[in-house]
């Protein structure tokens, strides 16, 4: 049986948005440690254990429960985007985190813009995500699940290169941290903006010393 109108459309959504949030897309995203390498440095996360529950944190109460939440309101256009990327820039925890998702959403934009013919403004990486992602036909909850798993792929990386860890206790890092990305999604799907919050305040600090380490690989 061949597959319907409707379903090869979703596959070519799913496809779209894969490719955005792919390492092959030039966001840079793999310059930025999200203060990951700072706490690294000071041996807070020193094994496959430790990066498991540290990006546990970040996610469940940190930047991504928030960039999710942003990224599903901007994909339903309320409220306006420009309002959702105001709050986006002033959730950021300290400079670095501010030009992390500034640098990487206007990247994002520059070429969405250059591959569709669009004109958007620049924006923070989960608002840009969500309002291009706003007409490819998918759920919010869908969306927001590929951006973290994106998010959180990213943030492995950086736990195999730097810690360092093998490539397959990586892999099993991320592979745990799956339901717990399902789950954030379909809550961030259906949170309003009054349930934004952080109280990763470990991540936060971290980002913060990152700032001062006189000498380091990553931005952020």
């Amino acid at each position: 049986m061949g597959m319907t109108g409707t379903t090869i459309m979703s596959t070519e959504a799913i496809l779209e948005l894969t490719q955005w949030l792919s390492p092959a897309f030039p966001l840079g995203a793999f310059a930025y440690s999200h203060g990951l390498e700072a706490a690294i440095e000071a041996g807070q996360v020193s094994d496959a254990q430790a990066l498991e529950a540290w990006l546990g944190s970040v996610l469940q109460h940190g930047a991504g429960r928030s960039d999710a939440i942003l990224l599903c309101h901007a994909m339903r256009g309320t409220p306006a985007a420009g309002d959702l990327a105001a709050l986006a820039e002033a959730l950021s925890a300290s400079r670095e985190r501010w030009m992390e998702t500034r640098e990487q959403g206007a990247a994002f934009v520059r070429t969405v813009n250059a591959l569709k013919g669009t004109d958007r403004p620049e924006q923070p990486l989960p608002v840009a995500v969500g309002v291009a992602a706003a007409n490819l036909g998918l759920g919010p909850e869908q969306v927001a699940a590929l951006y973290l798993h994106a998010f959180v792929s990213n943030l492995v990386s950086v736990g195999v290169r730097f810690v360092p860890l093998g490539q397959t206790a990586g892999q099993g890092v991320l592979a745990r941290l799956k339901p717990k990305i399902v789950e954030l999604a379909e809550i961030a799907a259906k949170a309003s903006l009054d349930e934004i919050g952080g109280a990763a305040f470990g991540a936060d600090m971290a980002a913060m010393r990152h700032e001062e380490m006189e000498v380091r690989l990553f931005k952020s």
